[in-house]
């Protein structure tokens, strides 16, 4: 399977001041998957999994990192040569004393590429008793497979070509908008998750897809005891609420009426380290940077994969074009936020933002504030092709904006927005462009907003 990030992989390669790697993203997202294609362009792989192999923690009781470099070669039989080795630490979690060395590989063997990786890493940096490698390392973020990659994989090259050149104002003709909504609704129960991508392509089968949707969310319940053996119910009713709470100011009491509140907060936070959930912010910003006037504890919680939120939710694979659902705003909110969070540049961890206004007379809510370059777009999500735009007119008025993005199920469209909004008992006018988007363009948004600054 393509994944954009091999593109970040081979500038970091190359780059003269390149630094050990490390890649953070949730289990199974497909960060070894990607690290081993990537060492298609080396001569040799060197790989440490230090789950499988727990032993090789011995290799790093010392910060000499000649000797270890030895040490490793001695017992794999295999010689290590900067720039023709790339050394692979997996799993990186299990072995916390191998972290502080990477500096090392910095200062003493800059020509030899590192990359070091783990499902909990965020958790052990978080916690770490060791002297964290500042300024001698830089990280990678992986996510599940975005729409356009999905798109890839299922051999759907035509149509993200196409995508990939669209400007606004040319033309999707109502058969293609078709098919692609038809895909878009694949991808909402199927998701990003490179093993149930892969297990749809080989098979056709979505009850094939159930299957591996639950042993991965059985497997990072299990993951619960490595971090959390004390409160693993409260991570759990955390974890099953979440896609019941999309698009929702998050609130501790709905999780649980019997459960103190920090417990709750706890236990989120643990599912933030593992990169299961996402927070996104209130901010009463429209400028950068946004986190200047985060509202520090009112946040809507975001899943990590648009398929398991399926899957959470009890939704059966069995006929998506006849499926009717209750709950596809929210689903669409999932969509847009889980692919904002897969935008380039990798190297930085991503945050969200949505804008609030609780006021009695006017208040107001709007989707996303998405940070682009060193601009802000206001972006509105609906699931189907009209919807009240209140809350968008509300925050154009009181931030004085000229142009925001509506993402929906409609075709691509440019208008100028002339309305009345009340507020303060008075009326005011206000003026905007709106940009229609359907959902699946969500990816190329910058490519299309950008010939409209």
């Amino acid at each position: 399977m393509y994944r954009e990030a091999i593109e970040f992989l081979n500038d970091w390669k190359d780059r003269t001041t390149r630094k050990p790697l490390i890649i953070r993203g949730a289990r199974q997202v497909g960060k070894t998957f990607l690290i081993e294609q990537f060492a298609d362009d080396f001569e040799f792989l060197i790989k440490i999994n230090f789950e499988e192999n727990p032993e090789y923690k011995d290799f790093f009781i010392t910060n000499d990192v000649q000797d270890i470099v030895k040490n490793i070669s001695l017992a794999l039989g295999t010689k290590i040569e900067p720039g023709k080795t790339l050394l692979f630490l997996d799993e990186i979690q299990f072995c916390p004393e191998a972290i502080p060395t990477l500096r090392y590989f910095y200062e003493k063997i800059p020509d030899l590429h590192v990359i070091a990786a783990g499902s909990l890493l965020d958790h052990v940096l978080n916690e770490m008793n060791y002297s964290m490698p500042v300024g001698r390392v830089e990280f990678m973020y992986m996510y599940p497979l975005n729409f356009r990659e999905f798109l890839l994989a299922i051999g759907e090259n035509m149509i993200v070509d196409f995508l990939s050149t669209y400007q606004h104002g040319k033309v999707i003709s109502s058969v293609v908008h078709s098919k692609l909504l038809k895909l878009l609704r694949t991808y909402f129960f199927i998701g990003g998750m490179p093993e149930a991508i892969k297990v749809y392509i080989e098979t056709s089968d979505l009850l094939e897809v159930e299957r591996v949707h639950e042993s991965i969310l059985t497997a990072m319940e299990i993951d619960f005891t490595k971090y959390s053996k004390n409160n693993f119910d409260h991570l759990r009713m955390v974890l099953r609420y979440v896609p019941r709470g999309l698009g929702k100011k998050f609130k501790y009491s709905n999780v649980s009426s019997s459960i103190r509140a920090e417990s709750i907060k706890t236990a989120f936070q643990k599912l933030q380290l593992s990169r299961v959930v996402h927070r996104v912010s209130a901010t009463s910003s429209a400028n950068i940077p946004l986190m200047q006037h985060e509202k520090e504890n009112v946040f809507k919680p975001l899943f990590f994969d648009i398929g398991l939120v399926s899957h959470l939710l009890k939704i059966r694979l069995i006929n998506l074009e006849n499926l009717m659902l209750a709950n596809e705003g929210d689903l669409a909110e999932q969509f847009i936020g889980q692919q904002l969070l897969t935008q380039k540049p990798f190297f930085i961890d991503k945050e969200l933002f949505y804008w609030n206004r609780e006021k009695r007379d006017s208040s107001a809510e709007l989707d996303f504030l998405f940070e682009m370059g060193n601009k802000v777009i206001p972006i509105e999500v609906k699931a189907g092709k009209t919807g009240t735009l209140k809350s968008l007119h509300v925050f154009m008025l009181e931030k004085q904006k000229d142009l925001a993005v509506r993402f929906n199920a409609d075709l691509p469209s440019l208008m100028d927005v002339s309305t009345t909004v009340k507020m303060a008992n008075e009326n005011q006018q206000v003026g905007y462009k709106l940009m229609s988007l359907p959902l699946y363009l969500v990816n190329f948004m910058d490519q299309i907003t950008e010939l409209k600054e």
